[in-house]
């Protein structure tokens, strides 16, 4: 269907039912599909599990050309693609563990223009072969999604610096297309708070986007925080709510690969059929771990931040924080994996007690995040004063190891600009104060540990303060002992930006 011509809703809709299934849209999916076929950019922040894939898979099945999806993980990628290509549709990925004759056969499709969604991490994107072939002239581009929007937040400006230069795909491609060509760029996440919204649209260099939020609140997720005043009672605690819900699926997250497979261990030698997930396991392992969870054979994984991102699996009644994550956005997103399908479900999240000397190790994790950070900012420090003021980052990065992150952090500071995706230029004398990951773990410890209603918690630190105020949902911990339930309707709030 080419985009010039004017695509009847009916016909939308018809095809929606078609290839998904659907009578109609759940709110707000009909007008971000409206925005996204009008080439419109725009950030939609909806709650996991909302159906934000197919308000843009749908866009860029009814177009002629490529949609681009950028995306995290290739589990994430794997999973959606697999579930186009069983409704016969046109779509493919491209990732590093990816086979080469896969690779190839992917390459010469997007070449011969067979394509209507193609995923890719950003690394993938900005890597030479795929970007000469994005580049060609006659590859008709429709528009960028970044997927799962908030990882540029979480990891831009740290392991995964390529976020970073994001910004400036949009303006390098377009020089390289027929004039008039216009490609949108539209930001999906579950979760981004107000600063992180704002850097999502500033990095991404958004127009004047379409912006739809759908607050979080989720009325069939009781949340509970419980002190562990011991490692053993951490432990005690965990086994008697996994003893009271047997046979009941559900997800165990740890902040480390060790302590994955450690407690996964621990709960196999007593008896319970179990397995640990974590982003060092190789393709097969992973995808074998999922599979088993998905059929029930596992009733519930060990798992770090690593697993859950795009794997559906309606029947979660609990999702465990055995070590509480140090962002609030990580927990929001990790949470929403329990009850999609709108039964009860319970997160229920365990901290050490607050002095930590009797089991010190949340301070521990805390403090090691804090330092990292700060010994980055360190490194970057130094070694902007040997970088070239203007370079090219391939080759900046091959003389200096830590290049790729103290560019990022240059970037976030406003410090340097991205001329293109791979040219930067630094300006020293000027700087801004983004909030620092140090800052936003502050807000986490302040949630877990507030004696107000945690969903009013979570609305406000969300930007819902309007929807939060004077307002208790009644069944969080913290509202079960104590304070009437009043309710909250789950408004959709869409603005447009000027």
């Amino acid at each position: 269907m080419n985009p010039s011509l004017k695509t009847s809703w009916q016909a939308v809709r018809a095809t929606f039912q078609q290839i998904w299934g659907y009578d109609d849209f759940r709110p707000p999916q009909g007008e971000i599909v409206r925005s996204l076929l009008a080439k419109k950019d725009a950030l939609i922040i909806m709650p996991t599990g909302g159906g934000k894939s197919i308000c843009f898979q749908l866009p860029a099945l009814l177009q002629t050309g490529l949609t681009l999806v950028i995306s995290p993980l290739v589990a994430l990628m794997e999973n959606q693609v697999q579930e186009l290509v069983e409704r016969q549709q046109k779509a493919a990925l491209l990732h590093s563990e990816l086979p080469s004759f896969q690779r190839y056969k992917t390459l010469q499709a997007l070449e011969r223009q067979q394509l209507r969604l193609l995923y890719l991490s950003p690394e993938t994107l900005l890597s030479p072969p795929v970007w000469e072939k994005l580049c060609h002239p006659n590859l008709q581009i429709n528009g960028l999604i970044l997927d799962e929007a908030h990882c540029l937040v979480q990891w831009g400006d740290t392991f995964r610096p390529a976020y970073r230069r994001l910004g400036a795909v949009r303006t390098a491609l377009l020089k390289s297309k027929p004039p008039g060509t216009k490609i949108s760029i539209a930001a999906f996440t579950a979760t981004a708070d107000t600063a992180a919204q704002k850097t999502i649209e500033t990095v991404l260099q958004l127009q004047q986007p379409e912006i739809f939020r759908l607050n979080p609140y989720r009325p069939n997720l009781h949340l509970t925080v419980r002190i562990a005043w011991t490692p053993r009672s951490r432990k005690q605690q965990l086994l008697k709510f996994i003893q009271n819900r047997p046979k009941q699926s559900g997800l165990i997250y740890v902040r480390a690969r060790k302590d994955s497979e450690n407690l996964a261990v621990w709960f196999t030698k007593m008896g319970y059929t179990t397995a640990s997930y974590h982003a060092g396991l190789g393709a097969a392992e992973r995808r074998d771990v999922e599979a088993k969870w998905l059929s029930g054979k596992i009733p519930f994984v060990v798992c770090t931040g690593a697993f859950g991102m795009g794997i559906n699996k309606s029947d979660v009644r609990y999702v465990i924080h055995f070590h509480a994550p140090l962002l609030m956005s990580e927990y929001v997103q990790e949470i929403g994996r329990a009850g999609r399908d709108g039964k009860p479900a319970e997160a229920l999240a365990l901290i050490s007690e607050p002095t930590g000397l009797l089991d010190p190790e949340d301070k521990q994790r805390q403090q090691f995040f804090d330092d990292q950070m700060r010994s980055q900012q360190r490194t970057a420090q130094q070694l902007v004063k040997k970088l070239p003021k203007q370079g090219e980052v391939n080759a900046v990065t091959r003389e200096f190891r830590d290049a790729a992150i103290t560019l990022a952090l240059l970037h976030s500071n406003g410090q340097l600009k991205w001329v293109d995706p791979f040219h930067y230029t630094i300006d020293l004398g000027v700087k801004n104060q983004p909030m620092t990951q140090s800052q936003a773990a502050k807000h986490m410890q302040q949630y877990l540990h507030t004696k107000k209603c945690r969903w009013q918690f979570l609305l406000n630190a969300f930007g819902f303060d309007k929807e939060a105020a004077n307002w208790r949902c009644g069944h969080c911990d913290n509202c079960r002992t104590h304070i009437p339930h009043l309710q909250l309707s789950q408004a959709v709030i869409t603005e447009r930006k000027m």
